[in-house]
């Protein structure tokens, strides 16, 4: 799962590659609402190949005010994935980044997803919003998830975290953890 900032990607670039995924979309005759999941395997490997690493590329070119990068406000975060662990739901591997954050989580029985994400967004904005002394909308409104369907594809999006500091050029202003650790180094994220 993936939350961002709601300045993290500067509107025009957002709405240039909202337009180019629906047109996509539209040439594959899917409706966009519907999303990658309803796609058979090979055009949704398509899509992600085109559609999702831009996106991922887009988040990781450090845009907007990269507040998640301080250790105050990571700290909060991390507080809010630790408050619900064992009881709501089970953590994997997960990264904040300084404009978004990733989560490999897993719902308890009668928990969805969607309530786990409202109650960190929600609760998270409060805080990180009073902590910085400001008011106003701090998460884009959507989050993108993905249902893990195999071991393969659990290593995979493990490796993707771990990796993903790295990749976008960062020394710092990121926090890697895996279940209730944090602050470990890539290797330990890929650990079974």
């Amino acid at each position: 799962m993936t939350t961002r900032l709601a300045d993290s990607i500067p509107p025009s670039v957002r709405d240039e590659w909202i337009a180019q995924r629906s047109s996509w979309f539209a040439q594959h005759g899917v409706n966009p609402e519907a999303g990658p999941d309803s796609l058979p395997e090979i055009e949704r490997t398509e899509f992600h190949r085109k559609f999702t690493a831009r996106f991922h590329e887009l988040l990781d070119a450090g845009h907007g005010s990269c507040c998640l990068a301080r250790n105050e406000v990571a700290g909060i975060l991390i507080e809010l994935f630790l408050g619900g662990l064992g009881k709501d739901y089970e953590l994997d591997a997960w990264v904040i980044m300084p404009n978004h954050f990733h989560v490999i989580v897993e719902p308890a029985e009668g928990t969805t997803l969607g309530a786990i994400v409202k109650r960190w967004k929600g609760a998270g904005a409060r805080r990180i919003n009073q902590w910085l002394g400001q008011s106003g909308s701090l998460w884009q409104a959507e989050a993108f998830d993905h249902i893990v369907r195999s071991e393969r594809q659990l290593n995979h999006f493990r490796r993707y975290i771990a990796e993903n500091p790295s990749k976008a050029g960062l020394g710092e202003g990121y926090v890697l953890g895996r279940c209730d650790r944090f602050g470990i180094a890539p290797e330990e994220v890929m650990e079974t």
